[in-house]
Parts: structure tokens; sequence; C-alpha cells
């Protein structure tokens, strides 16, 4: 009886291991309270070839970046040796430099930063480093520190492509409205100089009727096109520096016959963008693919984190989409299954 009775305490002792071993850290987006920061009893990886990575997004209500979260966990499933936590910096520079701050305190093997404003941040990421973290900037890349890595797209081309087609394509005359991101935000400031470089400087005649910085953010967006709409009886064309201030400012005059001509540029290639060219609303945006930035993220954590590479800057490239092509990225969308 005593033999029986001690095989079984052996057998219960095993499944209790094989249970705890099991587990893994949560990657779901932090929700908006005080679970934002990384939790600070995280267990840390007892295997030398297991990794734990924070990923810090900079607002999960932003189109772009639920989409390249959303991408960054999908892309993650494929390393065996890397485990993906990702955290929403809701747009605020306080709550995204706590997370950096609490994922250097966690001891993450990796951070990678996607920043609401890359100098707020810049400090922080520097702190990364300087603790001995592998750390990398995304969409937008902080430049500029020393021993940190980046995989981003070049915003002066996302902007320029968009801005070659507009110089034919707006009409003489023209009234456009612009929509700009938040200030410092290096993709936001590219982009809108690409714009004055690219467009607004080979094309003297057209008038901007209203500028404002809606922080990349629909609803902003809405609220400025409203107030154009009143004040001006022809918006020829809406020059964003993003798809989801576009799309805000075209949900506004949907409908409207007197908007019925205008043009609409954005960036990103979001669902929403594509669906909205498809149906002729929206004239074109350049591609900023959030499962190749994913990928390229990965792959650079992985490469870092094994030692395989030191340092790693690459961008992905930009595309223009427009009415002729559209539906090779409305196929790209519904494989990623972000459209039915």
């Amino acid at each position: 009886m005593r033999r029986v009775l001690a095989l079984l305490l052996v057998f219960m002792l095993m499944l209790g291991t094989l249970a705890g071993c099991s587990s893994k850290p949560s990657t779901e987006p932090a929700e908006n309270n005080e679970s934002t920061a990384p939790e600070s009893n995280a267990s840390e990886s007892t295997d030398k070839d297991q990794y734990r990575v924070a990923y810090i997004a900079r607002a999960q209500a932003d189109s772009f970046a639920a989409w390249l979260a959303n991408a960054v966990m999908e892309e993650a499933d494929k390393y065996d040796n890397i485990t993906v936590d990702v955290f929403d910096g809701q747009a605020n520079d306080d709550t995204e430099n706590s997370l950096i701050e609490n994922a250097i305190t966690n001891k993450y093997d990796a951070i990678i930063i996607q920043p609401n404003n890359g100098e707020a941040q810049r400090p922080y990421a520097e702190k990364a480093v300087a603790a001995g973290i592998i750390t990398i900037t995304t969409n937008a890349r902080i430049s500029g520190i020393e021993g940190a890595s980046s995989v981003d797209a070049d915003p002066y081309i996302q902007a320029k492509v968009n801005a070659d087609a507009a110089v034919e394509q707006i009409p003489q005359d023209a009234n456009v409205v612009v929509l700009l991101g938040p200030p410092g935000n290096f993709h936001a400031d590219e982009r809108r100089k690409s714009w004055e470089n690219e467009f607004f400087a080979k094309r003297p005649d057209v008038k901007i009727v209203g500028e404002e910085i809606a922080n990349w953010n629909k609803d902003e967006a809405m609220n400025y096109m409203e107030t154009w709409v009143q004040a001006n009886d022809k918006i020829d064309a809406i020059i964003a520096m993003n798809d989801n201030m576009c799309a805000g400012a075209l949900e506004v005059i949907k409908g409207n016959d007197k908007f019925a001509n205008t043009l609409a540029y954005g960036v990103d290639g979001t669902a929403e963008a594509v669906l909205l060219i498809q149906e002729g609303r929206m004239t074109s945006t350049s591609l900023q693919s959030a499962y190749a930035l994913a990928e390229g993220l990965l792959a650079t954590s992985n490469k870092l984190l094994t030692g395989e590479e030191t340092q790693i800057d690459i961008d992905i490239e930009c595309p223009l989409i427009t009415k002729d092509n559209v539906a090779e990225y409305i196929e790209m969308h519904k494989k990623a299954g972000a459209i039915q």
C-alpha cells in the first residue's frame, strides 16, 4: 500500500510540474487602467533559448497602430523561442514612457517601441539600451540612438507617391484641406514636408483653406472637416497624413453632392482605405504594410536576441494604391482576415 501511495504522489507531482511549464505571458493588449504597465511580478524565462519581448503600441484606438499590434502578435506565433506581451500607450507620452520603464524593470529581453512622440520617448529608449536590453523602434523609428535598431518605412516617400499623382489630378485653382499627425512625430513631419516639396511648391495655384493637427484620429478629423464644409462651398481635395484621418473627413461629406468630386489622399493602406478606394470615394493611399513591419520586427528581434546580428535598420516598401491595383490589396487583407 505504501508503495502505491508513493507512486501516486510522484505522479501527481509530475502533473503539477507539467502544468506549471505550460503557462505563457499574456499577449492581450493592455486595458485602459493601471494594468497598462507590464506586471512587476512577470516571471522571467528559465530557459536561455526563450525570450520575452515587450511590444509597446502607440495607441490601440488608432486603426493603424491596432493593425500593427495584431500583426505583431500573429507573427510572434511563428517563433517558438519568443513570447510577445503587447501594451497600450493610449496616445499618451507619460503612459508610454511609464510602460517602457516598467519593461526595463521587469527585465524583458527586448523592447519594441512604437513612439507616440519620438523625442518624448527618446530618453526612455536610451534607458533601455543602457540597461542592456535589445531596443527596437518602429513606426516611426527614433534615429540616432546608439545601440538601438529599427524597422520602419520612409515617410517622405510614402507621401511623395501620392503627391506625384496629385500634381496631375488636382484641378487648377483648387481648394484643399490638410490633416496633420502629431507634431514632433517623425512620420507626421516628414509626410507634410514631402507634400510641401513635391506638391505645393509645384502647384502655387492651389489654396489651403484648412490645415489642422488631427493626431492620426478619425473623430478629430471629422470635427475639422465639419467646420471646413460649413466655411467652404468648394473643397477639391483632402490631403491627409494617414488613412484614418482621411476616412474621417470622407465620412463627413458622404452623400453630399456638393463634394461628390472631392479627391482624397492618405497613407497606410488599411482595410478601410482600400475599401474606400474600391468604392471610388478615396483617390489613393500608399501602403505601409503592418504585415511587412511585423515580419521585419520579429525577424529582427530573433536575430538580435540570438546574437546572429548586433545592429539592424531596415525599411519596408511603400507602393501607391489606386483604383487600378486596389483589388490586389483587398485580397491581401482578405487573406489576413481583416476583410471578410
